[in-house]
């Protein structure tokens, strides 16, 4: 009996992943689900950027391609990826964030409506706490308000990609709002109003402390801080898991 599910060009998954051992596994369990759930002829590519652990062996067995580089550096780590695939859509997710078919299927949707790319809410996996739930609620109003994609998901289609010149690489954080905004220049670019699983391991394994001494930099320097990988561990220091 022919599907009856919708069809849709095929994807490219991109996966950038530094030392990702004990999470990538479940997040490309849950993109094959996703997919296939879907009927969608696609690929998965885990862009290895210099891991130290057992990330590359973990993708390989999860049924994805690897690719190893060493930037360091998450724009250029997502750029090699997106260059390194060959399918018509481009969906960006982070080595820690699950994904299931209805969001998939919902971003799927606007990109063959007139969207040329979009994001979603972000869900914290395992997060109890009132103050994470609070973030997360406050979190979606924003990304919705503002028309900006967290970088754990963020999908697109590869012409307007291309034509907005991929992720930009002088940034070492806050390269999703660059790219939220390069590619509304493109045309129209959504939130979703279905949401992604991410982890919560930066709010767990970083006190008040380390958040507060970023604000503090960020108050001082501005947006000069995202160029700087030095200033900003959160994102570029040692693992804490």
């Amino acid at each position: 009996m022919p599907s009856l599910l919708p069809v849709h060009p095929p994807v490219s998954f991109v996966v950038p992943a530094h030392d990702e051992a004990r999470l990538i596994g479940a997040t490309l369990d849950a993109l094959h689900a996703a997919a296939s759930a879907l009927d969608l002829a696609y690929e998965v590519l885990v862009v290895d950027d210099a891991s130290t652990d057992a990330t590359a062996g973990i993708a390989g067995d999860h049924g994805a391609r690897v690719l190893r580089v060493e930037h360091r550096q998450i724009a250029a780590t997502r750029n090699a990826g997106a260059r390194a695939t060959t399918h018509p859509l481009l969906v960006f997710v982070d080595a820690d964030t699950l994904i299931d078919a209805p969001v998939l299927q919902a971003a799927l949707r606007a990109l063959d409506g007139v969207a040329v790319g979009g994001g979603a809410g972000v869900d914290f996996i395992g997060a109890t706490s009132p103050q994470a739930r609070a973030l997360a609620a406050l979190a979606k109003r924003a990304f919705r308000r503002t028309g900006i994609a967290p970088g754990c998901f963020i999908f697109c289609t590869r012409a307007a990609f291309e034509a907005a010149g991929g992720f930009d690489e002088t940034w070492y954080a806050g390269e999703d709002v660059a790219i939220s905004r390069a590619l509304a220049r493109q045309g129209r670019f959504v939130i979703l109003r279905e949401s992604v699983r991410t982890s919560e391991r930066k709010l767990r394994t970083f006190g008040a402390r380390d958040h507060l001494r970023l604000l503090w930099r960020f108050a001082l320097r501005g947006r000069r801080i995202l160029r700087d990988r030095e200033a900003l561990e959160l994102w570029y220091g040692q693992r804490r898991d």
